[in-house]
């Protein structure tokens, strides 16, 4: 521990951490093995540092959240093994709705990115530069959001999803796809990813089928997912998509608007 540094002294400090000069650790901090913490971080009561993390300079986790229902409750702000975040991010503790906030293990969440209240984030996720997460927004593993995005409360992300930079997101994403454009629309599916991850070209086109039948077929919503059911083979990519839009409360994206 650097002399310029204050550690209270219940934080949980684990074997092998590195803390830099001017980080600031309150009661009730827990931090894994080999972490290192930059200089200028603050772990507000309620941290939960995995193991092998990297916090650089300027990061916040478990500050109270900035919802006014807020009485002071007892929460965390938990972050997952390996996992990185950069300059000036800030993960705010959780509320009364879920009690805590999570961001999981191998995920980077870039610069200046905000993770507000009882959000729950998945594994391998990449957050990108100046993406803000309002409150109880939960985003499955392995996707990745542009910079600049911005993320309505209480919208649900899928897994393997893309979302362009800069994209205001106010329905859910379903898994597996490209979302862009202005309102947030569908706009392919995540190919590359889905081959970068060991996705074969069967599971492939049997999302891509899906996904043509629900957005680019003359039948609606509830009517495509009954047939999807009833003439596709069950597989999990199949089962997590219908179970997704089935039970979204916002709504998912609509299909890809074509020019007049």
């Amino acid at each position: 521990m650097d002399k310029f540094s204050y550690i209270h002294p219940d934080a949980k400090i684990g074997a092998n951490v590195t803390i830099s000069p001017f980080v600031t650790i309150y009661e009730d901090v827990e931090v894994g093995d080999g972490t290192y913490i930059h200089p200028h971080v603050t772990l507000y009561p309620g941290a939960r540092i995995g193991k092998n993390c990297k916090i650089f300079p300027g990061v916040t986790v478990a500050a109270v959240p900035q919802d006014l229902k807020f009485k002071g409750e007892y929460t965390t702000a938990e972050i997952g093994d390996n996992t990185t975040l950069r300059e000036c991010v800030t993960v705010h503790r959780g509320t009364a709705a879920k009690g805590r906030t999570i961001v999981g293990s191998n995920c980077l969440i870039m610069a200046y990115s905000h993770v507000a209240h009882d959000c729950i984030l998945g594994n391998n996720l990449i957050i990108s530069n100046a993406t803000q997460l309002a409150g109880e927004v939960v985003v499955d593993d392995n996707t990745v959001i542009g910079g600049g995005s911005l993320v309505h409360q209480f919208t649900h992300i899928g897994s393997y999803v893309m979302i362009q930079g800069g994209t205001p997101v106010n329905k859910d994403i379903p898994p597996y796809v490209m979302a862009a454009r202005t309102p947030v629309s569908f706009a392919g599916l995540n190919i590359v990813g889905l081959r970068r991850r060991g996705f074969s070209n069967e599971q492939i086109a049997q999302i891509q089928e899906i996904y043509r039948l629900i957005f680019n077929s003359d039948m609606n919503m509830s009517e495509a997912l009954n047939h999807i059911e009833a003439t596709m083979p069950s597989s999990s990519e199949r089962d997590y998509i219908i179970d997704f839009i089935r039970s979204s409360s916002r709504g998912i994206i609509k299909g890809m608007q074509r020019a007049e």
